[in-house]
């Protein structure tokens, strides 16, 4: 985690929260791995848990971006109130994820780049908010055209 994401602070807007992922993705590229970051907030924008996507460091095909930042957040008696936020729509995976638990709100930093399931999820009761950030976009879309292989392997499409 960067030094800057502080476990426990209070992060009161949407842009706040995106921020902690924008931080997680630029870690996760600086590590040579997939630019996706997630974190998990309770409605009151207390931070539970961050995380990125750590495929590639860790050698773990489940260890999206969303998965890092749940099992970092640490378990939690509800997620009906917490809040996912996520610098790249979810996959499906992700998506289960968010719906198996019941977390009720999304937001999502870019769905240009690619679209997974975030309809869904929203379908089935959690909220949704996509801001579509231009830099969240420039930087998922450079990594797709410099790393076009790893990226399908991270989509499942190889």
């Amino acid at each position: 985690m960067s030094a800057g994401i502080v476990i426990g602070a209070v992060y009161a807007t949407d842009e706040q929260k995106l921020d902690v992922a924008k931080a997680e993705a630029a870690l996760g590229a600086a590590e040579g791995g997939i630019p996706i970051g997630a974190a998990l907030f309770s409605a009151e924008g207390v931070l539970l848990g961050s995380g990125r996507n750590r495929r590639v460091q860790d050698g773990d095909a489940s260890m999206h971006g969303e998965t890092n930042a749940f099992r970092n957040a640490g378990r939690q008696r509800s997620y009906r109130d917490t809040v996912m936020v996520t610098t790249l729509s979810p996959c499906w995976y992700c998506s289960g994820l968010i719906r198996q638990f019941g977390i009720g709100r999304l937001v999502v930093g870019d769905d240009h780049n690619f679209l997974g399931g975030q309809q869904w999820v929203a379908e089935h009761g959690a909220g949704l908010s996509v801001v579509n950030d231009p830099e969240l976009i420039g930087m998922m879309g450079t990594f797709i055209r410099e790393f076009p292989e790893l990226w399908n392997e991270d989509i499942g499409e190889v």
